[in-house]
């Protein structure tokens, strides 16, 4: 009798373990140093492996889809709304050819989480190239930083500055 009692618990506990860990509720470890990149979302948003969302620290990236933002880009960049779309498409199509079903390394700073829950992070690639910085380098993203997360505000304003001086991406005249 107490040995089918002991079964019995012991195959409820079990489904209920199943039962969570199969459904998310309990959330695989990951790997930050070595984790897949399913799916770009945006030209400084991805999405990885665990369904985590990553926004890119000190960055941002024009948007392509219509939204306040959309507008806020184009009076902050001064430019019209077809231009700030294609450039955000050309961010999002530059980010997606390098990381996108990637395995990268996250690194973080004083703070882990925005308040829509995504991760924030630097994104490294397996050669080392630092992608929050070459998207700005190369003029696919304005620098964007928050404190207290300022770990490489000076690297990434150098790297701004070069940017509109060689008039690269978003920093191109019409």
């Amino acid at each position: 009798m107490i040995k089918r009692v002991v079964l019995t618990i012991t195959f409820i506990i079990s489904c209920v373990f199943i039962f969570f860990f199969t459904s998310g509720l309990i959330k695989k470890q990951v790997d930050y140093d070595n984790v897949l990149v399913r799916r770009v979302v945006d030209g400084d948003t991805l999405k990885l492996e665990n369904k985590q969302r990553v926004r890119l620290l000190g960055i941002d990236t024009p948007e392509y889809h219509e939204s306040d933002k959309l507008y806020r880009d184009s009076r902050r960049l001064k430019k019209d709304i077809k231009t700030i779309q294609k450039m955000g498409y050309a961010s999002y199509q530059y980010t997606k050819k390098l990381v996108e079903g990637k395995r990268v390394q996250l690194e973080f700073d004083k703070q882990r989480f925005d308040t829509y829950d995504r991760l924030l992070a630097y994104v490294y690639l397996k050669d080392g190239t630092f992608l929050n910085a070459s998207l700005v380098e190369d003029g696919y993203a304005t620098v964007y930083i928050i404190p207290p997360n300022i770990k490489y505000e000076q690297e990434l304003l150098k790297l701004q500055n070069e940017a509109k001086q060689q008039k690269r991406g978003l920093w191109l005249e019409d």
